[in-house]
């Protein structure tokens, strides 16, 4: 069985961090945890880093993929911090932007769907940065792909991750907007038919309930998931959280 990620999520909003429900990024407010006394991303991250002992995060820059205001002052403090990974998505537009975030001492950049233009950023992202420090996001609403690439469009995402699993990508994610922050729990279907087509590292994004949907995504052998409300909001214990990856 692959080794399996458990990676909170810090979505930033107007330069705070946020609670995402659903994807109305209109109706987004600063998130309140009991874990934290701030909505700030640096001091949150510096929070999971230290209390909890996360090293990996996943942070989706809402400003830039909203207004192309990338919060980069914000992501320059973050990545000072010692010992930590950090994946994210900006939203990527073009090669402009692929070329901007492969300077930045990040992880792994996402490449997502819902901004790109053309599946040919993929193929610029691969040459530039190479696939281990590339993930592409699938980005669905209510399993319906999100894309502003022509070629795409109305294209099932059975039929798009084939398209690009040929490409030479052995990473994505299966973020679909309508699961974020409502804990509907469970897998699928469609995550699962996915999974059996797709020979690389499958993560998932939303919906996540409880410590069992993570136990019943690891027994499925995804390589992990993305979450922020179930783990924030006390529903999921921190503690055995970490003993899954120890």
């Amino acid at each position: 069985m692959r080794e399996f990620k458990v990676i909170p999520v810090l979505d930033i909003l107007k330069s705070e961090i946020v609670h995402a429900i659903r994807g109305e990024r209109d109706k987004y407010k600063p998130l309140k945890s009991k874990l934290f006394n701030s909505s700030d991303p640096v001091e949150i991250l510096k929070a999971l880093r230290t209390k909890f002992q996360f090293n990996e995060f996943y942070i989706a820059d809402l400003d830039a993929i909203l207004n192309k205001k990338p919060n980069l002052e914000i992501l320059t403090q973050i990545l000072k911090i010692s010992g930590i990974n950090i994946i994210i998505d900006p939203g990527i537009v073009d090669s402009k932007d692929i070329l901007q975030y492969s300077k930045l001492e990040i992880k792994k950049l996402i490449i997502g769907l819902e901004t790109i233009r053309s599946l040919d950023e993929v193929v610029n992202a691969l040459e530039l940065l190479g696939k281990e420090k590339l993930i592409v996001s699938i980005d669905m609403y209510k399993e319906k792909v999100l894309t502003r690439a022509k070629g795409l469009r109305n294209r099932s995402s059975l039929e798009i991750v084939r398209k690009i699993k040929t490409l030479g990508i052995n990473q994505i994610i299966l973020l679909d907007l309508f699961r974020v922050g409502q804990k509907m729990g469970g897998i699928p279907p469609i995550y699962l038919e996915i999974q059996n087509i797709f020979d690389g590292n499958v993560y998932v994004g939303g919906g996540i309930k409880d410590y069992k949907d993570i136990l019943s995504y690891i027994q499925h052998n995804f390589a992990g998931i993305l979450i922020a409300t179930a783990l924030y909001d006390g529903s999921i214990d921190i503690e055995k959280v970490r003993k899954i990856e120890s």
